[in-house]
């Protein structure tokens, strides 16, 4: 996986961090300087991908073993890379990625206590080597992100957000870990910033890239 003209950006962040709002207002200014963009998510943006999301994350499958589910996110991230994401950067498109690897070594690798290493070699073997250009996590602290899925009803609850808030604080600290991991293409935005404030940090970042 060596041909790719496009950018491949990449959010991360907690639950309710406010990823899919940021990633829909970065698209349109995208849009304004004519440049394509790819929307997509993971665990998700293909069908095959998108089946395995409705086993990682369904609330009944409360007794999934944590390596199944690093498994599974790899699997599903692997499809998703060949099938969707590589073609777009292939053609030159910016492509607007909501998580991707960082999400696994944050959560699985260290929030389920797998290690940061084990669930990188596993990616590592899934995606061939293809990182994103640029991460951006937005911070926020794991009980104002809770608070904010609980107050918006037109999200459905998953398995992730059924975890006790000291499982919400590992992941956190997870994504610290990576951040230290990955300082060239990782940067970190405050979350609880006002959404233009936060917007407008996220666009020079990301104009930086282009």
């Amino acid at each position: 996986m060596t041909v790719r003209g496009g950018l491949f950006i990449t959010m991360e962040g907690g639950e309710g961090a406010g990823k899919t709002t940021l990633i829909s207002l970065l698209e349109g200014k995208l849009g304004q300087i004519g440049r394509e963009t790819v929307i997509t998510r993971e665990p998700g943006g293909i069908p095959i991908a998108e089946a395995i999301r409705e086993v990682i994350l369904n609330k009944d499958n409360t007794a999934m073993d944590a390596r199944t589910e690093a498994l599974l996110y790899a699997a599903a991230r692997r499809q998703h890379l060949v099938e969707k994401v590589m073609p777009a950067l292939n053609r030159g498109a910016v492509v607007l990625c909501d998580r991707f690897v960082d999400s696994s070594l944050a959560y699985q690798g260290h929030a389920r206590g797998l290690g940061v290493e084990d669930v990188w070699n596993i990616n590592r073997f899934a995606t061939e080597g293809c990182m994103p250009d640029l991460t951006l996590y937005l911070d926020i602290d794991p009980e104002d992100g809770l608070r904010r899925i609980k107050a918006n009803e037109e999200r459905e609850v998953n398995r992730l957000d059924l975890e006790s808030l000291d499982f919400h604080r590992r992941v956190q600290e997870g994504y610290r870990i990576v951040a230290a991991k990955f300082p060239e293409r990782f940067l970190s935005l405050d979350a609880s910033l006002d959404p233009q404030e936060l917007l407008d940090r996220a666009w020079r970042l990301l104009q930086n890239k282009l």
